[in-house]
């Protein structure tokens, strides 16, 4: 159980599902360790946010545990797709913890925003990566297909194809060295007037000397203050949550890292 969630599930304001999906990874596997490894390291966390004055046990935080996976990546993104919507139906925010990118089509699907904000390494915009149109090299492509336009914060790599497709109008590249003034723009509140958001944070997005414990490490990458920042001023919008690409290649930086993220959604969504 994700530390702090203790509501029960029919009384829930959030609810924490795991998906330990590990089927596409490429490079370094172990993603599937991902959702216990951020629980697991999420237990030294206080439970009290000094930046709120809230705790997070008082939140209304259920943790329903996790959605086995099977190597049919599309059935398995419906399936997981549908436990997030009767989340949605029981009237909890879902906070997914992945388990590869590609299992956040299945929170973009459940819960039908209008703009992806996605913290990511990579552009992820690919039509098929290996032949295989569900690869996670292909996630925030297949998103498209779901909301009106994307926004990819930290993004510093990508084919030629991919940076083609970014120069679309339904695309908006913020590079690293962009990040910290987009998050400060507190006229970007604007950004999202009259739309929902979904907030999805790969950590890989982040420089890989805070979190190493990923599957494709980029280089000069986002600091992690900024990215938690991110997440306080994009939170008030979402209508869902993840973190993914978390895995066991490190000692705990890259779980703890998301396990604080999650945190941050929580306290600075409720205060909203």
């Amino acid at each position: 159980m994700f530390p702090g969630a203790n509501a029960d599930r029919d009384e829930a304001a959030y609810t924490v599902v795991g998906a330990p999906l590990d089927v596409t990874t490429t490079f370094r596997p172990g993603a599937r360790f991902g959702p216990d490894r951020i629980r697991r390291f999420a237990a030294a966390h206080d439970d009290y946010d000094h930046h709120t004055e809230t705790h997070f046990s008082a939140l209304g935080v259920h943790d329903a545990g996790d959605v086995a996976p099977w190597d049919d990546v599309p059935a398995y993104l419906d399936h997981l797709a549908a436990e997030l919507r009767s989340v949605r139906l029981d009237g909890a925010v879902p906070l997914l913890l992945g388990g590869e990118h590609t299992v956040t089509y299945a929170g973009v699907e459940a819960v039908d925003p209008d703009v992806l904000v996605v913290v990511d390494a990579h552009l992820d915009l690919r039509e098929a990566y290996d032949g295989n149109r569900w690869s996670h090299a292909c996630v925030t492509r297949r998103a498209l297909a779901v909301v009106d336009r994307v926004v990819v914060v930290g993004a510093r790599t990508g084919s030629a194809a991919e940076w083609d497709r970014a120069a679309d109008t339904d695309v908006d590249v913020v590079g690293p060295e962009e990040a910290r003034a987009w998050v400060d723009d507190r006229a970007g509140d604007d950004r999202f007037a009259g739309e929902t958001a979904y907030l999805s944070v790969d950590v890989d997005g982040v420089d890989p000397g805070f979190a190493p414990g990923t599957g494709t490490m980029e280089p000069f990458g986002l600091h992690p203050r900024v990215v938690r920042d991110l997440v306080r001023a994009v939170a008030p919008h979402a209508a869902g949550f993840d973190v993914v690409e978390v895995n066991d290649r490190d000692d705990g930086q890259a779980a703890a890292l998301a396990g604080r993220l999650l945190r941050a959604f929580v306290f600075a969504h409720a205060a909203a």
